[in-house]
């Protein structure tokens, strides 16, 4: 058996890892390239890691696509940026046929033009059913804003009866968030070495792992992706508990 297959066997596999897409314009900017170029390519690198945690047993993958902020930045980056999404719609449904993911996006969508609406609707559907890696793609999204857009409608719900407010417990809120049905992650990446969620899952990362890198996203390969699960691996996940023989902090 070859050595690297051997030490995946070995390794304790996260379930669900959650990555923070990050690097892309000072990756084309070290190339002289366009920031959108970068963009681009790390669009293809997304397939290309989506392959790789399969394959490593990973069963969740989430990444952070583009944010409630990255409205702010300069209209000819965004207006790429929605053209970039509208191919990467076309090409994502192709990818999960072939690889059976299941596709979701999770963010508020009610910005976004009505055609990337109806094709990420029309990329839910179509790959419902699939087995393979549960793939969730975070769109518009920002962790306060869906936490906002939870309690609005669980208070709707209260004041239509639908829920008795004294019995709101978490198990019954996580209902209302975007990745209802989907377990937290186990381990977040982030690369291009910076030190901060960005408004990303801050609710489902209560428990998470960290693992922070200088790599840019571009040149994040299937080595790389090793190298965070086997950090993730030297980690010891009490969830607030003490181990015997442990100090209790």
């Amino acid at each position: 058996m070859l050595p690297g297959i051997k030490r995946r066997l070995a390794m304790n596999v996260p379930q669900h890892v959650a990555i923070i897409l990050d690097g892309n314009g000072r990756w084309a900017k070290s190339k002289g390239m366009p920031r959108n170029y970068g963009h681009a390519q790390g669009s293809k690198n997304v397939e290309r890691i989506c392959e790789e945690a399969w394959r490593m047993g990973i069963k969740y993958l989430t990444v952070y696509a583009f944010s409630t902020e990255n409205w702010n930045r300069p209209q000819d980056e965004v207006d790429a940026l929605m053209k970039l999404l509208r191919n990467y719609m076309k090409t994502c449904l192709k990818t999960a046929k072939k690889n059976d993911m299941k596709i979701r996006v999770i963010g508020d969508l009610k910005r976004l033009d009505e055609d990337i609406r109806t094709r990420i609707a029309e990329l839910e559907e179509a790959t419902r059913e699939n087995g393979g890696l549960n793939f969730q793609i975070a769109i518009n999204y920002g962790s306060r804003d869906e936490i906002v857009r939870a309690v609005r409608r669980l208070a709707a719900d209260c004041t239509e009866g639908k829920t008795d407010a004294g019995e709101i417990d978490e198990q019954i809120f996580v209902r209302y968030l975007d990745t209802a049905g989907i377990p937290d992650p186990d381990l977040l990446i982030r690369t291009s070495g910076e030190l901060r969620l960005s408004n990303f899952l801050l609710w489902q990362l209560a428990y998470t792992e960290f693992y922070f890198t200088d790599v840019l996203w571009p040149d994040f390969t299937k080595e790389e992706l090793i190298k965070a699960v086997e950090y993730y691996n030297g980690r010891d996940r009490r969830y607030g508990g003490v181990k015997e023989g442990q100090g209790d902090v």
